[in-house]
């Protein structure tokens, strides 16, 4: 009866779905090696729960950590908020499989989104924000896959996934992105992908999958994903077998017919299942697509947050269709020129709902609206809008309040984080001095508000929500359940306190409630704080 860790006088809510039962938990090693009464058991760390859950690690299916993971700052955040696995290269754009150059578009086009490659030395730690702090850094710089990454720049999934094992103190699960190969393959091009060059596409496809990755991301409103057909993702979509397409949806809200129209023919054409990320917009829409096309057949999941705003590029907000992101020399000329003259004025009631999040040399401007900050610098919305995008080179990014969410608003993601389909996910942005609150809160939210405030779920639900069900889309055959033999990640949590406390002002504000954490065996989080242990693997399919 000697183990490493025993986790004692908690109730186990285990992921199943039963209701929380007393028992202590032992691990041994990386694994969990008993759950019940254990009263003679002994170990080199003993956590005393009681009082508190004892459940396994969260997985955060949907968050911009691929560069971030490295950072103390967040993984912090993620810990404070009981969770253990980031799933990474959302979106359709990620730094692997590419060559130099598409791994430099990738962390251009998507500054604002993931940062610097992992491992890149950054100065963004060096600014100051708008209220005078230091702006953390988007990525351990040093640190990470570059150390053995080619010295041409490229990199393969592989060498990805080789820089994540054992370097962090979360899991990571690597979904091959979209837009990252055919950028790989076709550069900015926005013609349709020919015979050779999806042949070429789809050898990328299945090469990442050989080497560890979990599925295919898509982003069909950023660049160059928007150019893709749904025949086009079909094909790339075919040798997935049981593992999922996730997508960012070509529309949202009150389009989202549109959206998941396409998710619902690269369904029935490649046979492959379905996860659609953060799906947002009024539930009385999006409840309908979701049952026509489970009732269709489609193996489809989907993950949201608890929060009626949103996180992205800029330039994916206010530029037209026309305007080239994808090529931003040619862009800058065409923000530069008379071109856009007409545009502009169709933004005019846009501008109060953009928060200005990420904006390299204008940090000033980090934390105040559109509005505001252009008054500050004593020019209309427009004018300050064009100046930040030509003097970040396109890589500003905002918080937008979005339009469509309709009456129902908080109702509508209670409506949807119901849904037995539903994982969590946080979209969370870690890069710019005022950055979305969604990372440093959006899982604690969950279990504070909706849980013990709200009553959405039960606490056995939220686990299924937040740990089993998502384990189970993406493949971890050996997480997700507090279940003797299965990977010992494992949360301690007191239902009374735990909550969010990132907010729009102060977005990045640790969680509270959550104060143990084990990843693969290891201690991660005691007593609130870093243990500086890095145990987490890079979860291969």
């Amino acid at each position: 009866m000697r183990f490493d860790v025993v986790i004692r006088g908690g109730r186990v809510l285990d992921g199943t779905g039963a209701p929380p039962y007393r028992a202590d938990v032992a691990i041994g090693g990386d694994r969990i090696a008993a759950v019940g009464r254990l009263d003679g058991a002994q170990a080199g760390t003993v956590i005393d729960a009681t009082g508190r859950f004892v459940a396994p690690g969260f997985v955060d299916c949907h968050v911009h950590g691929d560069s971030a993971v490295f950072d103390p700052v967040v993984q912090q955040a993620a810990l404070r908020q009981g969770v253990t696995t980031f799933v990474l290269g959302q979106d359709g754009l990620s730094y692997a499989p590419g060559s130099a150059a598409t791994v430099a578009y990738a962390a251009r086009y998507f500054a604002a989104v993931n940062g610097p490659p992992p491992g890149t030395p950054t100065s963004a730690g060096a600014g100051n924000g708008p209220d005078g702090g230091k702006r953390p850094s988007p990525g351990g710089a040093g640190h990470g896959p570059s150390a053995g990454a080619p010295v041409d720049g490229s990199l393969t999934v592989a060498e990805l996934l080789g820089g994540y094992d054992r370097a962090v103190p979360l899991n990571t699960v690597y979904l091959l992105p979209h837009g990252t190969i055919r950028y790989d393959v076709m550069g900015p091009s926005p013609d349709p992908a020919a015979g050779d060059e999806l042949a070429a596409m789809v050898r990328r496809v299945e090469r990442g999958l050989s080497e560890g990755a979990s599925g295919l991301s898509s982003g069909l409103e950023y660049l160059p994903g928007r150019y893709a057909s749904a025949e086009e993702l079909a094909a790339l979509c075919r040798p997935l077998g049981g593992l999922p397409y996730v997508t960012h949806m070509r529309a949202y809200g009150v389009r989202a017919e549109t959206g998941m129209a396409e998710v619902m023919e690269i369904a029935e054409r490649s046979g492959t299942a379905v996860h659609v990320s953060h799906l947002h917009g009024p539930a009385s829409v999006l409840a309908p697509l979701v049952a026509r096309a489970l009732g269709e057949g489609v193996d489809l999941t989907f993950d949201t947050y608890p929060y009626l705003r949103g996180n992205t590029i800029l330039a994916m907000v206010v530029l037209p269709p026309s305007v080239p992101g994808a090529e931003p020399d040619r862009a800058l000329e065409m923000i530069a020129s008379p071109e856009l003259d007409e545009w502009w004025p169709t933004l005019d009631g846009t501008w109060q709902r953009l928060t200005v999040s990420h904006a390299p040399g204008l940090e000033w401007a980090e934390g105040l609206t559109m509005v505001a900050a252009a008054e500050r610098a004593g020019v209309v919305p427009a004018e300050f809008c064009r100046r930040l995008l030509t003097e970040t080179r396109l890589t500003a990014g905002v918080v937008s309040a979005r339009p469509d969410e309709g009456p129902e608003g908080e109702q509508s993601v209670r409506t949807m984080l119901r849904h037995p389909s539903h994982t969590g996910g946080s979209d969370g942005i870690y890069v710019g001095g005022h950055p979305h609150p969604r990372g440093f809160g959006a899982f604690a939210r969950f279990l504070g508000r909706h849980v013990r405030e709200l009553g959405d779920w039960t606490w056995e639900q939220a686990v299924v929500h937040l740990a089993s069900h998502p384990a189970r889309r993406f493949g971890l055959v050996d997480r997700g359940l507090v279940r003797g033999g299965f990977a010992a990640d494992v949360v301690v949590l007191d239902p009374d306190v735990v909550a969010d406390r990132a907010t729009y002002a102060e977005p990045r504000t640790l969680a509270v409630g959550v104060e143990d954490v084990i990843v693969s065996g290891v201690p991660v989080l005691a007593g609130g704080e870093l243990t500086g242990a890095t145990p987490g693997r890079a979860l291969r399919s």
